[in-house]
């Protein structure tokens, strides 16, 4: 990996997706949705200069992906739900730098209405 970031990124904001994620068995059985913002660090200078699709993120492909993904997974944490999307987002488009931002939309904790969220990177230069 190179110790610079490319000059351009692809940021999706507020996908939302259905996962069966929680430490309640309830979260887990019945589900919840989450939302997702994701951004991909990545070289756009020949899609600008040429208008050529071939040389940006298809980011319609990862929302897809990601979607699937998370109709069939069952785990405990929203940690481990954003090391599963990192893990699509990588093979789907390589070693390239990425973050996402994982929000639990409705937390079952009596008396708060806000959500929690996990951040995480991959690939940043140090």
């Amino acid at each position: 990996m190179t110790n610079y970031l490319p000059n351009g990124a692809v940021h999706v904001k507020d996908i939302k997706i259905w996962a069966h994620v929680g430490v309640f068995e309830e979260e887990r059985l019945l589900g919840q949705f989450f939302s997702l913002d994701f951004s991909l660090w990545i070289d756009l200078d020949e899609a600008a200069r040429n208008d050529d699709i071939n040389r940006t993120a298809d980011y319609g492909l990862a929302i897809r992906n990601i979607q699937k993904m998370s109709l069939n997974l069952e785990c405990l944490t929203i940690e481990h739900f954003s090391e599963k999307i990192l893990t699509c987002l990588e093979d789907l488009y390589g070693k390239v730098p990425m973050q996402v931002l994982l929000r639990k939309c409705k937390p079952p904790i009596s008396g708060f209405n806000g959500t929690v969220a996990v951040e995480r990177k991959r690939y940043f230069p140090s």
